[in-house]
């Protein structure tokens, strides 16, 4: 249905007061765009009056802040996107199931292997489901989560893409998952929920994961010093706060348990150990991970990873909704410099600085911009920062020679 100028901008005047306009093209992104101020402090709900009645006419109206204006830009509304197919999910799921199964079995099964195909495959299913299944009921929850809150909000969200990396190339047999937002979302409370759904609905998982893995783990004492040659190397999960205290609840002290301090006082030596594993802790007493306990942590690794705020990642999202685009760019290069010095304790963070550099750059930007947060979704979003200090690990995995 065509519409003119005219009743253009009559639609408009129901919600904005006009101060000037001024006609884009198909360069400038916009059909039209209009300086002013809303009538109504009720920003949200002027957003689903103006898009309600354009509808009709196959347009959308993105609302803006330009140079400290209030601004209603109307753009073509976007096409209708083709539906996902859901086989493709499924056997991705399949497959990383598979992968975790057999990433399982490897880290669980001790001594040879018994005779017969069916044997082994017998045996990896009976050893590896454990930590298949705490493995990837974090993961699901994770990314129903999401999608739940997507859906509710009426955002157009295909269903959970997981993603196999059978072990060694992953020690967790998975890339982890994510699910594909199909629709813009269109304020930035919107926003929020579904970006903080994923992590936080996850971390009620692996929290409990974690807990009772860590009851079914022992502990043992670390080699007293570097291993002989030709033997492999000893590897150790990293601690994050969480998982410091975990360990703490569980097994009444910090761990690893250094066998000397090198002359420190107790704190220096575990501010020191906490970023950067140093000194190596040879002789230390130290929890022996079950299968459970390694897919606790692994989830609470990954949704440390997914909150790091910058790009489209949740904590992305939850950034930028929180403090704006520029401040947002701002804390953008305080973030990689902190993961290059990092990279120097575990050289995988000048990775995860190369992907942000490359892609943290780009935020998912609501429709609507100038509707804020309330102060439910503002406590909620520093709750999610907190959350992530809590749980990130600056060095996740230490060797030991």
């Amino acid at each position: 249905m065509e519409i003119t100028s005219e009743q253009l901008d009559s639609l408009v005047r129901r919600v904005f007061y006009i101060d000037d306009t001024t006609l884009g093209s198909e360069k400038s992104g916009y059909i039209v765009r209009y300086h002013g101020r809303l009538l109504s402090e009720d920003s949200a709900q002027a957003y689903d009056t103006l898009a309600e009645s354009l509808k009709p006419f196959t347009l959308t109206p993105l609302f803006r802040i330009e140079d400290g204006r209030q601004t209603v830009l109307i753009v073509p509304a976007q096409s209708a996107t083709r539906p996902s197919n859901p086989v493709v999910n499924l056997i991705l799921f399949i497959l990383t199931l598979f992968s975790v199964l057999i990433t399982g079995g490897f880290i669980s099964i001790e001594g040879e292997l018994p005779k017969g195909v069916i044997n082994i495959i017998g045996l990896f299913l009976r050893e590896g489901w454990p930590f298949a299944v705490s493995m990837l009921g974090i993961l699901a929850v994770h990314e129903f989560g999401h999608y739940i809150a997507g859906r509710l909000h009426g955002v157009n969200v295909t269903l959970p893409y997981f993603l196999p990396l059978p072990f060694p190339f992953s020690p967790f047999g998975t890339m982890g998952a994510f699910i594909n937002m199909k629709s813009v979302p269109k304020n930035r409370r919107q926003l929020l929920d579904i970006g903080l759904a994923g992590p936080l609905s996850g971390l009620v998982v692996a929290i409990p994961v974690l807990l009772i893995g860590l009851s079914l783990s022992e502990l043992n004492v670390l080699p007293s010093g570097p291993a002989a040659e030709g033997l492999p190397q000893l590897q150790m999960e990293g601690n994050s706060i969480l998982y410091l205290l975990a360990k703490f609840a569980v097994f009444g002290q910090l761990l690893p348990a250094p066998a000397d301090l090198q002359g420190l006082s107790p704190a220096l030596y575990w501010l020191r150990y906490f970023f950067t594993s140093q000194p190596l802790p040879y002789g230390a007493l130290d929890v022996s991970l079950h299968p459970v306990a390694w897919a606790g942590w692994g989830g609470i690794l990954i949704t440390a990873l997914n909150l790091i705020p910058a790009g489209q990642l949740d904590g992305g999202h939850t950034i930028y909704v929180l403090l704006g685009r520029r401040n947002t760019q701002r804390l953008f290069y305080a973030i990689l410099a902190a993961m290059v010095l990092l990279g120097f304790a575990w050289n995988g963070w000048w990775f995860w600085a190369f992907l942000i550099f490359i892609l943290g750059r780009f935020y998912a930007e609501p429709l609507d911009q100038i509707t804020p947060l309330d102060g439910r979704r503002k406590a909620l979003a520093v709750f999610a920062l907190i959350v992530f200090i809590l749980i990130f690990t600056p060095v996740p995995l230490i060797n030991i020679p």
